[in-house]
């Protein structure tokens, strides 16, 4: 083993939590490391976790390239535009989102570069006294030790005992962002972010797409009324989505291209089969902490695998640090982006928070969904009085302009103080609508500072102007 190299602080991760957390933490004078043992389909290094490499980023590629080939033909014939025998190209559309891949890898590269972050390419193992054993791709070890290490060593696909991934047939994300061609026949187990992003990809280029969620509700996290109108509108597009389905068997049977998968389910009516040719598994995500820390390092797992830490993503182990998918909180990229900084500036001595009232949620179907805040339901539950307004996408004219008629916004506001306590959407573009929320919450905004604020005609962004009025029924475009 080499030398051992010192820094003031050590990042394990190179996902959305760790590379902000190094780049902030070189920003603000402080001698960094970051380790990661991911790698491209080069072979090569690849920076930038499961958001850069198999999720967020590639998701959001094959998201649109199938929007557009999807809209040649059933939106197209309504502006007048007519075509012929449109096709798709899959090794092309997967060939353009490894591009755009390696574009975003490459870039974290760089960034590193420019602000003298170390990288260290391998998988690290944290030990007693903030040493990191860094076991390298070349079989070699080095050793760091630093001032404060920040843990961020992201999340890992789970995987069902009975539906083990082989990267063909059976696949967790990674695979499906990589089939070769449409399957005729695509199964999903869980109706959450990723089987209904992944199922909308594959159903638009022509997938017969049957989504097995074993819960009752449909989106039990988000707002009910857009989750039921965001039901309705998956059922126009032909995704088949199973509520209350538990699946208990998934056995591929034949071989090479005449491979399918035999799934046993049951329902409310019974036990149930079904045949698919691929089947993706999206039950959920866990912390990727296996083998991470060595016996005597003090950080302790709670009973789910993710790291224990304070409201100040402190492990309690002096100068060890944790965030982003590997501890408690919602697993979105941009809340380990908002961790990472955060710590990074308390390391340094300044002032660091991440408010998680606010960190918003988003699904990027079609129509896509987002939130921010409580639901109705939520804050039932809680006994807080409150008051709600609505306004559909069908009044807004930019919308229908566009051909997107469908969905809403939602506004809630606290019934005495009128203060923003949440924002519920599901429409087009509303990805970047609900940050008018964000934005609202943050600064303790009113739904009245919401309805008194100008928003430019003819905008999408109307919709929220016109919610925040019916509040307190005072809506122009709609009876109140």
């Amino acid at each position: 083993m080499s030398e051992q190299q010192t820094f003031d602080v050590v990042v394990i991760g190179a996902g959305p939590a760790g590379y902000h957390a190094a780049i902030r933490a070189a920003q603000l004078g402080l001698k960094t490391a970051c380790i990661d043992a991911a790698l491209g389909k080069d072979g090569k290094p690849a920076l930038g976790g499961t958001c850069l490499r198999v999720g967020c980023i590639p998701s959001k590629a094959l998201l649109d390239s199938s929007r557009q080939f999807w809209n040649m033909g059933h939106l197209f014939g309504d502006h007048g535009i007519s075509f012929k025998d449109a096709k798709i190209d899959v090794e092309a559309m997967v060939g353009r989102k490894d591009k755009i891949v390696k574009q975003f890898t490459g870039g974290i590269a760089m960034l590193f570069k420019a602000n003298k972050v170390t990288p260290f390419h391998g998988f690290g193992t944290l030990h007693k006294g903030n040493v990191v054993k860094v076991k390298q791709h070349d079989g070699s070890e080095v050793e760091l030790k630093g001032t404060n290490v920040i843990i961020a060593a992201g999340s890992d696909s789970i995987e069902l005992p009975f539906a083990k991934f082989d990267g063909d047939t059976i696949v967790d994300n990674v695979g499906a962002l990589d089939f070769t061609e449409v399957p005729k026949r695509l199964g999903v187990i869980g109706a959450g972010v990723i089987g209904l992003e992944l199922g909308s990809v594959w159903k638009r280029l022509g997938a017969e797409v049957t989504i097995l969620e074993a819960l009752p509700d449909f989106l039990a996290a988000a707002d009910a009324e857009v989750a039921k109108a965001a039901a309705r509108e998956f059922k126009k597009q032909g995704l088949d989505i199973q509520l209350g389905a538990k699946v208990s068997k998934a056995e591929v049977k034949g071989k090479g291209k005449k491979k399918e998968v035999h799934l046993t389910y049951t329902d409310a009516k019974g036990e149930q089969s079904l045949v698919v040719d691929k089947l993706l598994v999206a039950v959920g995500r866990r912390a990727a902490t296996k083998n991470l820390l060595a016996d005597d390092t003090g950080v302790k797992l709670d009973a789910r695998g993710l790291v224990e830490v304070d409201e100040h993503c402190h492990t309690g182990v002096d100068g060890v640090w944790a965030v982003g998918d590997c501890v408690r909180g919602p697993m979105l990229a941009h809340k380990g982006f908002e961790e990472g900084i955060a710590v990074a500036e308390l390391i340094a001595g300044l002032p660091g928070h991440v408010n998680f009232d606010t960190i918003p949620w988003v699904i990027y179907t079609e129509p896509e969904i987002a939130w921010v805040g409580k639901t109705e339901k939520q804050l039932k539950d809680e006994g807080t009085p409150y008051k709600a307004g609505s306004f559909p996408f069908a009044a807004i004219g930019r919308a229908v302009a566009m051909g997107e008629p469908a969905g809403f916004v939602k506004v809630i506001a606290h019934a005495e103080t009128d203060r923003v306590l949440g924002m519920h959407l599901v429409g087009v573009g509303v990805s970047e609508l609900v940050h008018e929320g964000v934005l609202t919450m943050e600064f303790k905004g009113s739904a009245d500072d919401l309805a008194r604020i100008c928003h430019a005609h003819p905008t999408l962004s109307e919709a929220i102007h016109d919610a925040a009025m019916a509040v307190d029924k005072r809506a122009i475009h709609k009876a109140n």
